[in-house]
């Protein structure tokens, strides 16, 4: 059963901008939780409703919640036994009231203008256009950013690219249309029972990019934090979720073109590989770089270079440590917070290789677009009439 504070969902209807649900699953998140509802509350876009899906935590989460909420009318929280993140999600695209559900995790931070871009990038689309995602900054427990994520960027019908570049990057920088969110099934929550979720994301996006167009606003929006003891720092589960989810999707929308599938495997192996050696399972490690070597025999030289180049660094870290008598001062970090002016990211130099690489995929994805338009005309979600609606069907099995 739900239940939920007793505060009435605010009236919208004085709004003319259609209305954002913004969902989030929380798990014992009493350390951020309030930092992640400050961060949605202070969006420059304020046609919002916050939903806070408690999905059995056993710490204070619920209190933090309800306390915010007391300030802030648009935030309401919902309660419900622990179930993983997909189901508490999809709890939240159910509740939802909104023509788009915004998805940010009970850790992460948006900058204040986040939703306001990604609207005004999605709502003059035509509704094949299902969602729209910004880029991200990774950052610490103290809001610290500690790098960029990598900039590569895609817009349109991106599935063969997808599969292997995976654009996205995080589940909290998707915005996508509510309809299209039930109607692809949300997120599925067999890998969480199968002892592997953490990549739930990247198995929706796949479904949304099999059917629909993409859009991107090519910003660093999101601040997407990394420590021990978040979803992400499972290095092993993340790991094996990774090779189901995009083997699961290459065998959902077979056949696809060899070049696109093989592409699709070795990158995600490789991502499985880097995630195995950091979770220190040999046998795992040992299998996916044996497979990978068998299709790409140059990734192991590149390794063994890198790895030699690394120790390389250590040394002469080392012996600079030595020589001063003390360690490197600690780094000053930017804060991921309101000051941070974001500005269009460039696109970084490629290689020649890289270019006939993607230009082939984009072929791919070329090909596959012409074959969906004439089902997309027949079954296109309705136009926006940034009116309330009323709650459509039930997603399978989670609700």
């Amino acid at each position: 059963m739900l239940s939920s504070s007793d505060k009435d969902r605010r009236d919208v209807r004085h709004f003319s901008e259609p209305l954002v649900s913004v969902v989030i699953p929380a798990f014992n998140a009493f350390r951020y939780i309030e930092r992640t509802l400050r961060s949605a509350g202070r969006q420059t876009y304020r046609n919002l409703e916050i939903i806070v899906i408690n999905d059995g935590s056993t710490d204070d989460t619920a209190k933090v919640v309800e306390q915010v909420a007391l300030e802030d009318s648009r935030v309401r929280l919902l309660s419900t036994p622990n179930r993983g993140v997909a189901a508490a999600r999809n709890t939240g695209i159910q509740e939802a009231a909104g023509w788009f559900v915004a998805f940010l995790d009970a850790d992460d931070l948006w900058h204040q203008t986040k939703i306001e871009k990604q609207v005004n990038a999605l709502k003059c689309l035509s509704p094949q256009w299902a969602a729209v995602y910004v880029l991200h900054y990774i950052i610490n427990s103290h809001d610290e950013i500690l790098r960029s994520c990598r900039p590569d960027v895609a817009r349109g019908y991106i599935f063969a690219r997808h599969l292997t570049f995976k654009y996205v990057g995080n589940g909290s920088a998707l915005l996508v249309r509510r309809d299209v969110a039930l109607e692809i099934g949300g997120f599925d929550s067999s890998y969480a029972a199968a002892g592997i979720g953490g990549c739930e994301d990247l198995d929706f996006e796949l479904r949304l990019a099999a059917r629909y167009h993409i859009e991107v606003v090519p910003e660093r929006l999101v601040g997407y934090r990394q420590y021990p003891g978040n979803m992400s720092s499972n290095h092993l589960q993340m790991g094996r979720g990774a090779l189901e989810v995009v083997r699961r999707s290459l065998a959902a929308n077979a056949p696809l073109p060899k070049y696109a599938t093989k592409s699709a495997t070795n990158a995600t192996q490789k991502y499985a590989f880097w995630e195995f050696r950091q979770a220190r399972n040999t046998y795992l490690s040992l299998v996916t770089i044996w497979s990978i070597a068998r299709s790409e025999p140059g990734f192991i030289v590149r390794l063994v270079l890198d790895k030699s180049l690394r120790l390389i660094q250590h040394c002469l870290r080392l012996v600079t440590t030595t020589a001063n008598g003390q360690a490197p001062p600690r780094m000053n970090r930017s804060k991921f917070d309101q000051q941070i002016v974001p500005s269009p990211v460039e696109r970084p130099d490629e290689t020649e290789q890289f270019r006939r690489h993607l230009m082939r995929l984009a072929a791919v994805d070329a090909e596959l677009s012409s074959m969906l338009e004439p089902l997309a005309k027949e079954f296109a979600p309705a136009a926006i009439n940034h009116k309330p609606r009323l709650r459509s069907r039930t997603l399978e099995s989670d609700i």
